[in-house]
């Protein structure tokens, strides 16, 4: 059982919770949802006493176990002398019900009796759910437990879950997946700081939720009207030199700055910044192509002979399963990688932006306002309300890079790219971290950008409103031209 009473707590200046009050019973799966940046991952840093509260109590009642979104280091997973004695410290488990586990997370490369020190951050994500799963904690804190699976995974993991025995409470993307087994949804919201409970499930949460801002941008629009009524009023009163004219003109002016002040932001969906984005560099008609390209890493061939070549303009998906060699192939076609063999060769004009999951581009101690000066040389006239379309709004612009979520992280860095003047992006799963507003606000941006693409990306309604041109099959390794029964081939990767 969870019980979070008058809960307070802030970053520097910013408020992320006001007097929260919830409870999640013994048993109940509840979905924690809520714009990037709002505070699932502060919140459930709360719940695990990872973070202490400026105000209020937080309450939990049996072990609490937290599996957060990427693992870089693990002391117990670091410590253990194997994979197996990580996941199954007491030998409760026979060594194929491990790697039946870990078949289904997508790890069947791995051994047993080899350590963990040398897996990537999604591997020790993973091995970091299989153990959670395997241990049933009597509360099971999930914070985007399939960021790193193809389709098969993410199905199989919320299979998975609809049957966990004990309380549940998961931050995902993939609610969908979950649908019927949710029992209420707990949402934050960023504007009242506060968070809002929603009996039923995730389909039944976003159709009142969406009933609930259309209501709200009703009552906003009328009292913008209201004040643009009281505006036109004090125009009238500065006619009027007298004490009682003055003194009327100052109360009006008061009033209209608190109605000013209490108005609350318009919801993201019906925000409307309009900033156009740079022009992409002229380039060839042939910006990028590579003639029989080959990668290995040791003994394991990633792939061999390809040939691959985009034309000017064109939108290019990679489409396969995990482990066919997709952010490979991206590498060696940006530079990241050298092939083994082949060339890739590139226009003189070419110009690339690259995004990958890694965020290299982004220095930690710049604010966001520094990071799209500097790095698109624009000035502020233009980067805040380019932010802005990131909705990263009012003060927001002036924390710094390292104080961002995930999933604001993702957005910073795509409108880092997109705020240049790229002639080419390569984008490496820019969808994952995202809440479905955040994949809005990016997809927008993307379809509006004139130049040429190729993208990786699991989530099928992404890809689709993309309207690729070309497809670049793995592991088959041939190029065809877009047909939407493609989609089936992304859900299933």
């Amino acid at each position: 059982m969870i019980i979070v009473k008058d809960l307070f707590f802030s970053f520097g200046e910013k408020p992320l919770f006001c007097g929260v009050d919830f409870i999640v019973g013994k048993g109940q799966k509840v979905g924690l949802v809520g714009p990037n940046g709002s505070g699932k991952t502060t919140l459930f840093r709360l719940l695990s006493r990872k973070e202490m509260p400026d105000g209020g109590t937080v309450e939990t009642v049996g072990e609490v176990v937290l599996v957060p979104q990427e693992i870089k280091y693990d002391q117990e997973m670091e410590e253990s002398r194997s994979i197996r004695k990580y996941l199954d410290k007491n030998d409760e488990h026979k060594d194929f019900e491990l790697l039946r586990l870990l078949h289904s997370l997508d790890l069947d490369d791995l051994d047993l009796k080899s350590s963990a020190w040398r897996l990537s951050g999604g591997q020790k994500t993973k091995m970091a759910l299989a153990k959670a799963l395997l241990d049933e904690p009597d509360i099971l804190l999930l914070d985007e437990p399939t960021n790193f699976m193809d389709f098969k995974g993410k199905r199989w993991v919320m299979n998975f879950l609809s049957k966990y025995p004990k309380t549940l409470v998961l931050v995902s993307h993939d609610l969908k997946l979950l649908d019927e087994a949710i029992d209420r949804v707990l949402y934050i919201n960023p504007q009242t700081h506060k968070i809002e409970e929603y009996k039923g499930n995730y389909s039944k949460f976003i159709n009142l939720k969406e009933e609930k801002e259309a209501l709200l941008k009703r009552q906003i629009t009328a009292e913008q009207k209201h004040i643009k009524r009281l505006e036109e009023s004090l125009k009238i009163l500065y006619r009027y030199t007298s004490k009682k004219g003055v003194r009327a003109r100052v109360m009006l002016q008061r009033r209209i700055a608190r109605l000013k002040e209490s108005l609350p932001d318009l919801p993201l969906e019906v925000r409307r910044i309009k900033v156009k984005l740079p022009t992409p560099l002229p380039t060839g008609e042939l910006p990028i192509r590579a003639a029989s390209i080959s990668k290995s890493f040791g003994k394991n061939e990633v792939f061999k002979n390809i040939n691959f070549s985009v034309m000017k303009g064109e939108r290019v998906a990679l489409i396969g399963p995990n482990g066919v060699g997709k952010s490979t192939l991206i590498k060696i076609l940006v530079g990241v990688l050298k092939s083994d063999r082949g060339k890739v060769t590139k226009n003189d004009n070419l110009k690339i932006g690259y995004y990958s999951q890694e965020f290299e581009t982004l220095d930690p101690e710049k604010t966001l306002l520094q990071t799209i000066r500097n790095g698109c040389h624009q000035a502020e006239a233009f980067a805040r309300p380019f932010l802005g379309r990131f909705n990263f709004l009012k003060t927001k612009v002036f924390q710094k890079v390292k104080y961002l979520s995930g999933g604001e992280k993702t957005r910073l860095a795509i409108a880092l790219l997109a705020g240049q003047d790229f002639n080419l992006l390569v984008l490496d799963e820019p969808t994952t971290y995202l809440d479905p507003l955040s994949q809005r606000i990016i997809l927008n941006t993307l379809k509006e950008y004139r130049g040429t693409m190729i993208i990786v990306s699991h989530t099928r309604e992404f890809i689709s409103e993309l309207k690729p041109n070309r497809a670049f099959l793995m592991p088959e390794n041939k190029m065809v031209f877009w047909s939407d029964e493609l989609l089936e081939k992304v859900a299933e990767v």
